[in-house]
């Protein structure tokens, strides 16, 4: 693993059509939404889940690069499996770890579940293995414009229950947006992730897998729920240090996306237009687009 050595800030475009980015259960799963603005919102956790699924898709049970937080698994299973490995004991009532005890299983975790070491995790509860501060951070995404919070009405030509069986079709109800462009904005510290006593051992290889989950992610996550969903373009800033050349607010600003004139409803991403410096152009900074599409 070779150690990351320069901070990182990026901007991620992606886009939706006729579907569901981020269901809101308190609002029966209707599609999240600033109530004072009308613009659409996505949490960092709906776009990490996204990223894991798709690192579990690329490398399996590949050495390094388990998943921590995973469907079906409980948390508390995986302190036990740390335990074991720096062989140290696992009856909770009976043993109490030390500091040295916790900071070893933390390490064993970073170095096996590639989502620990990469977004962090509080790992107190059961087996207590620690806290860890992920170097890689990803703000709430928000829509470019106001959103329309659709309801579809559908049918169905079957039923559920046999009392049922005299009906000709139920009924039911999707939620959708017909059209909208999110922005996200994230955070990579090599600080955070190369600390002697805190880091994680975020590494350039997983910095590169990292990068293409964010390009792919929405590739092997269709369903009809979400409808059409697309990485449209990807903007990173790479520092020429660790520590850093600039405020991250200072880079966003530089990256802006306005609606075309003329449109009124956006319903497609060419109505929009998307402006950024081109590459080398910031002194101190290598600013890459990764993709367009």
């Amino acid at each position: 693993m070779t150690t990351l050595s320069n901070r990182y800030e990026f901007v991620l475009l992606y886009d939706v059509e006729n579907g569901n980015p981020n269901g809101d259960p308190d609002a029966g799963n209707m599609p999240r939404i600033d109530p004072e603005t009308g613009y659409g919102i996505v949490t960092d956790v709906c776009l990490k889940r996204k990223i894991r699924n798709y690192v579990e898709m690329v490398q399996g049970d590949k050495a390094g690069y388990r998943i921590y937080i995973k469907e079906g698994i409980p948390l508390n299973q995986n302190h036990v499996e740390a335990y074991k490995a720096v062989n140290l004991p696992t009856d909770e009532k009976n043993f109490k770890a030390k500091s040295d005890d916790v900071q070893r299983a933390r390490a064993w975790i970073c170095a096996n579940f590639f989502d620990v070491r990469t977004f962090g995790a509080v790992m107190s509860t059961g087996l207590n293995c620690g806290q860890v501060r992920g170097p890689v951070q990803i703000n709430f995404s928000r829509s470019i414009d106001p959103i329309i919070q659709q309801e579809v009405t559908i049918t169905r030509l079957t039923v559920t229950r046999e009392e049922e069986a005299e009906k000709e079709r139920t009924m039911g109800r999707k939620h959708i947006v017909p059209y909208g462009l999110y922005r996200a904005e994230g955070y990579i510290s090599a600080k955070l992730a190369n600390d002697a006593t805190k880091g994680t051992g975020f590494s350039e290889e997983d910095l590169t897998l990292f990068w293409e989950a964010l390009i792919n992610m929405f590739e092997h996550d269709h369903s009809a729920a979400r409808g059409k969903m697309v990485t449209r373009k990807l903007f990173v800033f790479k520092h020429a240090s660790d520590l850093g050349n600039a405020p991250s607010h200072k880079l966003f600003e530089m990256i802006t996306v306005k609606k075309n004139d003329g449109v009124v409803a956006p319903r497609q991403f060419g109505d929009y237009s998307v402006k950024a410096p081109k590459q080398g152009k910031i002194e101190g900074f290598e600013s890459v687009e990764l993709i367009e599409k």
